[in-house]
């Protein structure tokens, strides 16, 4: 497919974000404004550098969490993060984001109220349904370099402030030496308080068996990268029987950095996943830290992976699957979907259909 066709229709299509963090979202000009306005804690070339990184970024987390340490400093903060990131990726088609937000650092390290935190960016939500047409749900994410009982301090304000926006917990930040059973409690909590959950968990590179302990023992809905489930066949398999979404990030760091750039595309894991039968699902991950809006990251399940028309209807669909909506919305848009897609796919000149590998 030449790149114009392939951009409109991609860009054209129906999406949902379902692996997207809040902190990764904000743009320059935003990150620029708080960083003058907290009196430039940040060198002014740190900023720059966080979003013009190379091909192989690496250490960048002192930059994103100087967000909580030092830029954030009211609820109206949040409001303008969030409500921009849904304006930027409604412009991009994408009708409906599940995004992470990390309380503990906006409570212990901002010095902002949880409850006052969450007020401002549900606020932003639902005036960025009203304004944008998305639909916006909030997943609370536990800090995995934190301690374990901050994770169970986490859960307990979510559930003592329940709003329905508010839908389910996750993990993140850096999987290294803190393997998902250190968390146990704070899954079991959100659970028991009928939290959806999901996890990061095989990235960095992490052995497969993280994401068997997040399935079995945390008993998550969902995978956030999951990649090295590809090193054990037998468990993908199990894990493609029990219909487990893999929420992928085709931009993934970690294997930019360690694999050859002549080899990157090939080697990745994500071009294996779905011959394995994994249920797998694009998503940006950090939008504007990767340089990569909705449209690319879908983009470059064709250009970088192989992946054709066919391959990406099916990818929809698993969003849509996977999605923490009832059953009666899934149903109507699957159907609105699905025929918004093909009728984009119609219009394309028959040979511009690209059929993938």
């Amino acid at each position: 497919m030449t790149p114009a066709p392939l951009d409109a229709f991609l860009h054209a299509m129906p999406k949902m974000e379902l692996h997207c963090h809040l902190f990764g979202t904000v743009r320059h000009a935003t990150f620029a404004a708080l960083n003058r306005r907290a009196g430039s804690p940040l060198a002014e070339q740190e900023v720059e550098d966080f979003y013009t990184r190379g091909e192989k970024p690496v250490g960048v987390l002192r930059v994103l969490r100087a967000l909580d340490a030092q830029l954030l400093r009211t609820p109206d903060d949040l409001y303008r993060l969030t409500r921009e990131y849904l304006e930027d990726a409604a412009a991009h088609h994408v009708r409906y984001s599940e995004f992470f937000w990390n309380p503990t650092g906006t409570v212990h390290v901002s010095g902002l109220a949880y409850v006052d935190a969450q007020a401002a960016i549900v606020r932003a939500i639902r005036d960025a349904e009203r304004d944008f047409g998305i639909t916006g749900r909030l997943i609370a994410a536990i800090d995995r370099e934190a301690t374990p009982e901050a994770a169970v301090e986490m859960v307990e304000w979510v559930t003592a402030n329940r709003l329905e926006e508010v839908i389910g917990i996750g993990i993140d930040y850096r999987e290294v030496d803190r393997p998902p059973e250190l968390f146990l409690q704070a899954y079991r909590d959100a659970r028991r308080a009928g939290l959806k959950t999901t996890a990061h968990a095989g990235e960095f590179g992490m052995p497969w068996t993280n994401v068997r302990t997040a399935l079995d023992l945390l008993q998550v809905d969902r995978i956030d990268h999951g990649y090295t489930v590809v090193d054990q066949p037998e468990f993908a398999r199990e894990c493609a029987d029990r219909g487990v979404l893999f929420t992928v990030v085709p931009t993934n760091s970690y294997y930019l950095r360690t694999l050859p750039p002549e080899r990157w595309a090939m080697d990745h894991p994500i071009r294996r996943m779905p011959g394995l039968g994994l249920h797998i699902h694009p998503n940006t991950d950090d939008p504007t830290l990767h340089k990569v809006t909705p449209t690319q990251a879908w983009a470059r399940m064709v250009r970088d992976f192989g992946f054709g028309l066919d391959d990406l209807r099916s990818f929809m669909h698993n969003g849509l699957d996977g999605a923490w909506i009832d059953d009666g919305t899934r149903r109507a848009w699957r159907a609105q979907w699905s025929q918004e897609f093909d009728a984009l796919r119609a219009q394309l000149p028959p040979d511009a259909i690209f059929s993938g590998n």
